[in-house]
């Protein structure tokens, strides 16, 4: 199977289901970001501080895929094959691993400026991805249907990667720099 199949030359591409649409779609907007999103994840997946967490990253980018092929689907034709669908137990992963960190993490008393260390940037980067492609799947969701699980797995996994920013900073020995507001 060849990767280039020569039908998006013309700026469109399908669904799955079938119909086309502009690469410019809202839809192709939304789930190409999650696909971005999920490389910054591989990336926060290689750094060797990340090594304890490997699994759940590796269980979150396949958490990702889902979410791909679920904003990738047309809602308004029906799919003869089946597609994943994101559960409430997948909410929960992200919540019980932001509930183990933040027992080892001092209180947040201020808003923390990105960095510190290169590991934890590429954190922050993710996590202003996730943002982005949460309010793409929000703009679609006014739109067009999106399961509501996909709003609330992209929503969490925001604050997951701000909470696993923080313990890459403490495991790193980097400092948190808290925002100083001038006023």
């Amino acid at each position: 199977m060849k990767i280039y199949t020569k039908t998006g030359d013309k700026g469109q591409t399908s669904l799955i289901g079938g119909r086309r649409v502009s690469k410019a779609d809202l839809r192709i907007d939304a789930y190409g970001t999650v696909d971005e999103l999920n490389s910054w994840i591989g990336l926060l997946r290689d750094q060797p501080v990340n090594e304890p967490r490997k699994e759940v990253l590796k269980e979150i980018q396949d958490r990702l895929f889902t979410v791909g092929a679920t904003l990738a689907t047309d809602p308004e034709k029906a799919v003869k094959k089946a597609i994943p669908d994101i559960i409430p137990d997948d909410i929960t992963l992200l919540e019980q691993s932001m509930d183990e960190m933040d027992t080892q993490l001092p209180p947040l008393r201020a808003f923390v400026l990105p960095g510190g260390h290169a590991s934890v940037s590429y954190c922050h980067l993710a996590r202003t991805v996730c943002r982005r492609a949460e309010r793409l799947v929000i703009h679609l969701s006014e739109q067009s249907p999106v399961d509501e699980l996909v709003i609330q797995y992209m929503n969490r996994l925001s604050d997951y990667l701000f909470v696993l920013s923080r313990k890459m900073a403490q495991e790193l020995g980097s400092e948190e720099v808290a925002w100083k507001p001038r006023v």
